[in-house]
């Protein structure tokens, strides 16, 4: 079977320094891989290289064709749309006026794609009227995947979803990605807590200072009870 998104010997730079050494992974199309690494790891980077906003190198598949050089809105009207670290919601637009520009590369009526993301985060349609900026991290986070999801993506990038978060909003997110897998998304994970993707990820990706040390199915990995300490910077 054809992987639906696929990486093959990515590079990536930013100037003169190299961030990614010839990265190869695939997501099969309703899985999740997640992609762990300490900090500068290459992990954003990696996600940075698939919406093309990093100069990279290699090649990169979707859905069985190049990706192309276009830039992000491209990335996104194909149909990969991206979380990003921070979760880069516009804090002075309404809730509704961000979800709203999620939907920007589409044509036609959003109103159901807006029930749609509803349906995984009600109170978003209470607070359609509220700023942005006045809700709380969670929240934010909440926000900036109803906005990606806005887009009727084939696959998600997610930069650290969980970071800054209070545990049990933390759950809440991750309870979403279950969803959303259920339902037949594909999704790139990124994370540094390992813990949270082991319970989640279909296959595992690890970096280090970008190149790939480990690549496997989570099952396998848990079988063999490999320590990945080392891999992930954690001693």
């Amino acid at each position: 079977m054809t992987p639906l998104l696929e990486l093959e010997d990515v590079h990536a730079r930013y100037g003169p320094i190299k961030a990614l050494h010839g990265v190869t992974l695939t997501v099969d199309d309703g899985q999740i891989a997640a992609v762990l690494g300490a900090n500068g790891a290459g992990k954003t980077t990696t996600l940075r290289a698939i919406s093309n906003t990093v100069k990279r190198a290699g090649k990169i598949r979707f859905a069985g064709k190049p990706l192309g050089r276009g830039g992000p809105e491209s990335v996104a009207k194909k149909g990969i749309a991206h979380v990003p670290e921070g979760r880069g919601t516009f804090s002075e637009l309404t809730v509704t006026e961000n979800l709203r520009l999620g939907a920007h590369t589409r044509r036609g009526s959003i109103k159901d794609d807006l029930q749609r993301v509803y349906s995984y985060f009600p109170w978003l349609e209470d607070r359609g009227t509220q700023e942005a900026g006045t809700l709380s991290g969670g929240e934010q986070q909440m926000l900036a995947i109803a906005r990606a999801l806005m887009a009727n993506p084939r696959v998600l990038l997610m930069d650290e979803p969980s970071e800054g978060l209070a545990p049990q909003i933390v759950a809440e997110v991750m309870t979403t990605i279950r969803r959303l897998k259920e339902q037949g998304l594909s999704i790139v994970l990124v994370e540094q807590n390992a813990k949270l993707v082991f319970d989640v990820a279909d296959d595992i990706v690890i970096l280090n200072s970008g190149h790939v040390v480990v690549d496997a199915p989570t099952a396998e990995l848990k079988a063999a009870n490999i320590d990945l300490h080392q891999h992930l910077g954690i001693y």
